[in-house]
């Protein structure tokens, strides 16, 4: 997922990170993006990360503000404009900030919060925080849009493991090194409606050495109704509910919840 600040920060995390294949290929990159395209005003994308759905959105045309409390995420994103035409890197504008509390003194016409930056949220204080910053920086009739993964109840009420299960199987990086990652549940607290979830990045180099580099979180999971009561109480409208980056509807086997919501005129 996207950055927000729930993992804690190791410098060498943002690398590793873009050479996941399964965040290259995730099929958010085309939605969010096209979402932007469509947009004639600023952007605002909150939880931007290393730049995964930014860069494209601003290589097709898109001004766009990229919110991160994370500084090594910033600094790869930085990093990855360098190499990019000088047209590009003017339509982006980085800001370190927390996305539950900034103020950047603007209102956007689009705020998006791909790859479940909002699951790092555990309490409501925290979700309407995020949600009231949203409105506050949208223009009227601005939409907010945000996904997260649609609860897997037998997953989640499965007993836990100390099994790591492999994500990313060994994959050669550029410099030589090799990279295979893993994820496991450390807890579950269902009461709570949320997990505790430990990623470890195995980092195998030229010499043989391997380094086990580990992000922990907690993970807060959501139904859809309560997300639109959320949101009404943030004096949103939900206009649109998808069940998938294909606009499929919402249904029970659904991977994704993808909330699309309005700022009243």
């Amino acid at each position: 997922m996207d950055h927000y600040g729930g993992y804690n920060d190791t410098p060498e995390i943002p690398e590793l990170y873009d050479n996941v294949p399964r965040y290259a290929s995730r099929k958010d990159v085309d939605f969010y993006v096209e979402l932007c395209r469509q947009t004639s005003g600023g952007v605002l994308e909150l939880g931007c990360g290393t730049g995964r759905v930014l860069i494209p959105a601003a290589e097709v045309g898109c001004t766009i503000t990229g919110l991160d409390q994370s500084e090594p995420m910033l600094q790869r994103c930085r990093t990855k404009l360098e190499q990019l035409p000088a047209g590009v890197r003017q339509r982006v504008t980085l800001v370190s900030g927390n996305m539950t509390s900034f103020d950047l003194g603007r209102t956007f016409d689009l705020v998006i919060v791909p790859f479940r930056p909002l699951q790092h949220l555990i309490t409501s204080e925290e979700q309407l925080r995020f949600l009231r910053c949203a409105r506050a920086h949208l223009t009227p009739g601005g939409r907010l849009v945000f996904d997260v993964f649609n609860p897997n109840l037998r997953q989640l009420a499965g007993p836990v493991s100390a099994d790591e299960v492999e994500d990313t199987p060994e994959t050669l990086l550029p410099d030589g090194r090799t990279l295979r990652r893993t994820a496991r549940f450390l807890a579950k607290r269902p009461a709570e409606q949320c997990s505790d979830v430990e990623i470890a990045y195995y980092l195998r180099l030229p010499g043989g050495e391997t380094k086990r580099l580990v992000q922990q979180c907690p993970l807060r999971y959501f139904y859809r109704f309560e997300l639109e009561h959320l949101l009404a109480r943030a004096h949103f409208e939900t206009t649109a509910l998808y069940g998938d980056f294909d606009e499929s509807p919402l249904v029970d086997d659904s991977p994704e919840i993808i909330v699309v919501a309005r700022k009243p005129q």
